[in-house]
């Protein structure tokens, strides 16, 4: 309803069923789906049916609710549980709009606000909020919204979220549209230094001193975020760009604002945040390999002034298995483009150094491994000969 409102397209369709019972849905010909709730799947068009339910808080976290599903439970009942006005929003067999809560008017204002104080209830809620503003950028989080999160907060029910739903949600936000949005809300209503304190210890940390002063290393990082959304990167690569900054949180103060060797001290940090978080392994890895050579990658650009040496640049892409995984390595450049795009003046830059190493991959590429192996008698000397190939014909290719 809420999409079809704001004319966007409608991809999802939520049927809510009163004054009926689950026998007299099973009696039509509707399939039960799952144990929790009351949902069916329609005989012939498969869509999910829900009868309308009530819920009740018995614990803490979004576990701890008991739910009633009766045909005395009114839609208006079932509207309430929902967790923002936008959503709850519905159509009647009709076509007649149902809106007790005010869920129009906020999307004329644009506008995210709780519906009633059960918000407050479930934890998700949270997350589901800061990814639709990342879904609705133009949309604000009302201020009584705000401070009710910020009250979960400190109450400590985001304490009690499980590491696949908080996964769950930041991946969805993660592909919306203005991902930074999540982050900022997050942050503002404190849940993000419960939940991703690596990335929360950034703001406020200092950029190298030829940068602008006024984007610090957490805005920079929000920057960087929105690129990959920008250009349609795929998740494991947002993932990769939000974590690859973090070890400059941990700089020591007499270095500041210069942050070397803050790659090493940031793959602790990815690892940590990733196990914590249940991260699946293709974003895990692609964090873990822009957090370690993001820096290096930069380099190539420079590399008709010995920025680097054929020897390096071969050896970086062992490193990161390119020559076995070049979508992966396709995927890191990405990462350490959206980096680079991060700042302020850059965002429309080319990012000339993933050119460079898009070419010296071909090249690489292009050295005949199998003849190599059938010329060499002795199989322990192949990789060195392997590797002596590519880096001439590396060699050969840069000026």
């Amino acid at each position: 309803m809420r999409d079809a409102l704001l004319g966007l397209p409608v991809t999802d369709r939520d049927y809510i069923v009163v004054g009926t019972t689950p026998e007299e849905m099973l009696a039509k010909g509707f399939k039960p789906v799952g144990k929790d709730f009351p949902v069916f799947l329609h005989p012939e068009t498969h869509e999910e049916y829900a009868l309308a339910r009530s819920e009740r808080k018995t614990g803490p976290g979004y576990h701890g609710f008991t739910f009633h599903a009766a045909p005395d439970v009114t839609l208006e009942e079932d509207l309430a549980r929902r967790d923002l006005t936008i959503n709850a929003l519905a159509r009647d067999a009709d076509g007649h709009l149902i809106d007790p809560y005010g869920g129009q008017a906020d999307l004329a204002a644009k506008v995210l606000r709780h519906v009633s104080p059960a918000f407050a209830e479930d934890p998700v809620r949270i997350l589901r909020t800061a990814r639709f503003a990342a879904r609705f950028a133009e949309f604000s989080v009302a201020p009584e919204t705000l401070d009710l999160m910020r009250n979960m907060v400190a109450a400590g029910e985001a304490d009690h979220l499980v590491a696949e739903r908080v996964w769950q949600e930041f991946a969805k936000g993660l592909m919306e549209g203005a991902p930074s949005r999540m982050i900022s809300v997050l942050r503002d209503c404190g849940a993000l230094e419960r939940l991703l304190p690596e990335v929360d210890q950034l703001f406020g940390v200092p950029q190298r001193a030829d940068y602008h002063p006024e984007i610090d290393t957490g805005i920079h990082t929000l920057m960087a975020l929105d690129q990959a959304a920008r250009q349609g990167y795929v998740l494991p690569v947002r993932w990769a760009v939000l974590l690859h900054d973090l070890g400059k949180a941990s700089t020591p103060s007499a270095l500041l604002p210069r942050h070397h060797g803050h790659e090493e001290r940031g793959i602790n940090l990815v690892s940590k945040a990733c196990a914590r978080l249940k991260v699946p392994a293709d974003c895990r890895d692609l964090a873990l390999l822009a957090a370690k050579h993001h820096g290096t990658l930069h380099r190539a650009e420079r590399s008709c002034n010995s920025a680097l040496r054929p020897e390096t640049m071969i050896g970086i892409l062992e490193k990161t298995d390119a020559f076995r995984r070049p979508e992966r390595f396709t995927q890191l450049l990405q990462a350490a483009s959206c980096d680079y795009r991060g700042r302020l003046g850059k965002e429309d830059s080319p990012y000339d150094a993933g050119l460079v190493w898009q070419k010296v991959l071909a090249a690489a590429q292009s050295v005949d491994a199998g003849a190599i192996a059938q010329s060499t008698p002795e199989p322990s000397q192949i990789a060195a000969r392997l590797r002596a190939a590519r880096v001439v014909a590396v060699e050969q290719l840069l000026p």
